[in-house]
């Protein structure tokens, strides 16, 4: 919680990207051992990525930058120049990603109908292209995102996963989950990694989210995969020297933030709650993860972009996603009231109504 000149006390409910390391987590990266990564010879990028393919049950992990790296690393890695990628609606690689997938790769990203990031794998299935039919690009390769950040951290259901899955292997289609917020949706369900592992084929994970590291996502997946990944990592800038010393914070906050984010859940969850009984404003009765989706009534007279603006006036940092609709994202780096201060502040905002 930072504080402006004016006084008025901080919190930042934009994303959970905006955490410092922790005393602790800057120890352990002040303390680490490095080497060059390149060469493969960093024993703490290799000790992060040793750990974190055991925590997830899967034979290899390759440590990049960033989310939307390891997002275009997958891509790059299942398909080829002209190929098309099926994606659940509303996800991160369509939206947030600079039209990477094209851009770099040449791969067509197709989404499939939904809302919230939810989906009907019949859908997926009804869009697989025929092989043989050259007028048609090649389906390569089905996305998801779990948990979904445009969805409200919305869960996508194990069995669901399950499903999508089987019909890849049906087609030999690999999937892939953007796992950015994954560690959430393990958290919530008490379905361990290790399990949510065996329905995709390759998964990421980010670091820099609810686990509090400043920098770094994961790949995961099979040693012929994560080998493959190598290549185009290399290729998009990520090939890291000594980088032991951000791989140290990544470490840290896998051995020691997973089990935490049960209290962002928990804030979320109470936040929404207590908003539903402030005219002018509707919340999801059931929040699934640490982001909380906030929408206006249609008869108040201003919309999300003018309620951001009123909430940082009252040391309130959101984000307004869409025309009526802001997001508050918990995270680590607020303080104990923090729900109770955001509940204020909105308050506040909707009195003058």
């Amino acid at each position: 919680m930072k504080t402006p000149d004016k006084g008025v006390p901080v919190l930042d409910l934009r994303s959970d990207t905006v955490t410092r390391p922790t005393q602790e987590m800057r120890d352990a990266m002040f303390s680490a051992p490095v080497g060059d990564d390149v060469l493969g010879e960093d024993p703490t990028v290799n000790l992060l990525q040793d750990y974190a393919a055991h925590l997830c049950g899967v034979e290899s992990a390759l440590f990049v930058p960033s989310g939307t790296m390891a997002n275009q690393i997958a891509i790059r890695t299942w398909c080829r120049n002209g190929d098309e990628a099926l994606i659940a609606p509303e996800t991160h690689v369509f939206f947030y990603e600079a039209g990477s997938a094209a851009g770099l790769s040449g791969v067509q990203l197709h989404p499939v109908p939904g809302a919230d990031g939810d989906f009907d794998v019949m859908d997926f299935q009804r869009r697989i292209r025929p092989r043989h039919d050259p007028h048609f690009p090649l389906t390569r390769l089905l996305w998801i995102e779990n948990t979904h950040n445009r969805g409200g951290g919305k869960i996508i259901g194990y069995d669901k996963m399950e499903r999508l899955h089987r019909l890849g292997e049906q087609y030999d289609i690999p999937m892939h989950v953007d796992g950015a917020r994954l560690v959430n949706a393990a958290v919530a369900t008490g379905i361990p990694l290790d399990r949510w592992s065996r329905v995709c084929d390759s998964f990421s994970l980010c670091l820099s989210k609810g686990l509090g590291a400043p920098v770094g996502s994961l790949l995961l997946g099979s040693t012929v995969f994560i080998d493959r990944c190598r290549r185009p990592r290399k290729a998009l800038g990520g090939g890291m020297r000594q980088a032991g010393i951000i791989a140290a914070a990544g470490l840290y906050a896998l051995q020691h933030h997973i089990d935490r984010l049960a209290v962002d859940h928990r804030r979320a969850s109470d936040l929404g709650r207590r908003l539903r009984a402030i005219p002018g404003l509707i919340t999801p009765e059931t929040v699934d993860t640490n982001i909380l989706m906030i929408d206006l009534e249609n008869d108040v007279p201003f919309g999300a972009d003018e309620l951001q603006r009123r909430l940082d006036e009252q040391g309130v940092k959101v984000f307004s996603v869409r025309e009526r609709r802001i997001r508050v994202v918990f995270h680590l780096d607020l303080p104990e009231n923090v729900v109770s201060l955001a509940e204020n502040a909105f308050r506040q905002v909707m009195l003058s109504v």
